[in-house]
This record gives structure tokens, sequence and C-alpha cells, in this order.
């Protein structure tokens, strides 16, 4: 299964694909889309590049299914808006590109990635370098991605199990047609 991983930001926004088979975790790709180049005050344009970069990861390394870093409540209002606005437009990408999506909080990623839910960016840079055999560190805002996509990969199977356990246990305490258990 490939992953797609996506750190929305409004400047920056970090992507980082995985293959994952069974727990081995291997790493595809990853970078960032830039709208810096573009005038601050063209809301309008920055999110189109965002939706644009996006669409061409996605054209690019078909990933099976993807996650997004749920946007946490920033003190400056103003700012969370904008970051909010960045997260529609990569989710408006990803869903229009008929892949499914998965939502995690930075504090979940940290926690499963780095093992502690207030690491900083050098620890989930650190483990992520470890976790895929990478020879260098990956950028912050690649590494936030390519910790979600770890993280999504170890929930999902987890999730796997849990929906076998219980297809299993639904099987056992199913009532029996014509009296006897299967």
């Amino acid at each position: 299964m490939r992953i797609l991983g996506i750190d929305p930001g409004l400047q920056i926004t970090g992507f980082g694909v995985i293959d994952v088979d069974g727990p081995v975790l291997t790493y595809v790709a990853s970078g960032t889309i830039k709208t810096t180049h573009l005038d601050s005050s063209n809301l309008p344009a920055r999110l189109k590049v965002l939706f644009d970069g996006i669409c061409e990861v996605t054209a690019r390394y078909t990933p099976d299914s993807s996650v997004c870093e749920i946007v946490f409540v920033n003190v400056n209002p103003q700012a969370t808006l904008m970051l909010g606005q960045a997260r529609g437009a990569c989710l408006t990408a990803l869903v229009s590109c008929n892949i499914e999506v998965a939502e995690y909080t930075a504090l979940q990623m940290k926690k499963a990635v780095a093992g502690y839910g207030k690491a900083g960016k050098p620890e989930v840079q650190e483990m992520v370098k470890r976790l895929l055999k990478l020879p260098v560190l990956p950028g912050k805002d690649a590494a936030d991605a390519l910790g979600l996509a770890i993280t999504h990969a170890h929930a999902g199977s987890s999730a796997a199990i849990l929906a076998r356990a219980r297809a299993r246990q639904d099987k056992l305490t199913a009532p029996v047609k014509g009296g006897r258990p299967p």
C-alpha cells in the first residue's frame, strides 16, 4: 500500500510518500509545495498552487490512501483561518483525485513516531530518518508529512487487525440457523 502524507501550510506544504508492506516501511519521495513566490495578499492564487501541487503529487506517485494533519487552534485567529484554508485546499485536491483521506493531529503523529506527543521538529526528523532508513534528515515539513504517513501505516494496520477480530467475534456470537453452533 502506498500512503501520501500531507503537512498543510499556506506558505509551505510538506508531502511524504511511503510504501507499506506489512511491518516494512519504504521511503518513496518527499518534498514541499511553496507559495512564497506569490504575493501574500493573493490568497486564491496561493490556494490554487497548493491544490495543483497536491494533484501533481498524487498523479506522479499514485497513492492508495492519504493522511492530512488536523489543524490546531492557534493564538492568532487570522493565522488559524488561513491555515485552515490551506488545509481545505489540500483536502479538496486529495478528494478530487479520489484518494481516501485519514486525519491525525500533530500530537498523535509525534506520539506515534517519536513516542512523545510534545516532541520537537528535530526529534520527529531524526525518528523519521531512522524509521525509513534515510541517509540524511528530511526537511521539517517533509518530515512531518512522512511522520503522518508512518502514523497512518501503523494505525491502519491496527485498525485492520481490530476489524478482523470484530468480524471473528461477530461470527462466534451470531445466532445460528438450525440451532447448531458453527
